[in-house]
């Protein structure tokens, strides 16, 4: 399985991607949105809108998506079984508002 997941460097939505990945142990490649202008006008254009995080599994591309759709995404396609592992973040929770403030500070904005 090839999987690309365009990403923020720290959101609480694109954590929930990279925790899924993590849960059942699947490899991918985790592309930078934020600091990378042209990742992310590579992600607008496979995707067709300008929101993350978006991921594509085998040419298939979930646009907007959580942690939680994805890995229903997976399971649903009996691409993974459920796994009895736990993360250690929410799957399908935005930022708190302690990383928008962070982010504020650092993020660049290409639109």
């Amino acid at each position: 399985m090839t999987i690309k997941a365009y990403l923020k460097p720290s959101c609480g939505w694109s954590n929930g991607v990279r925790a899924i990945m993590q849960k059942h142990n699947l490899p991918y490649e985790d592309i930078d949105i934020i600091n990378n202008r042209m990742s992310y006008a590579e992600m607008v254009e496979k995707s067709g809108q300008p929101l993350s995080p978006c991921v594509e599994i085998d040419g298939v591309m979930l646009a907007d998506v959580s942690g939680e759709e994805v890995e229903n995404y997976l399971l649903s396609n009996n691409l993974v079984r459920d796994a009895a592992a736990v993360t250690d973040v929410p799957t399908n929770a935005g930022c708190s508002d302690e990383e928008h403030a962070k982010m504020a500070t650092k993020t660049i904005r290409f639109f």
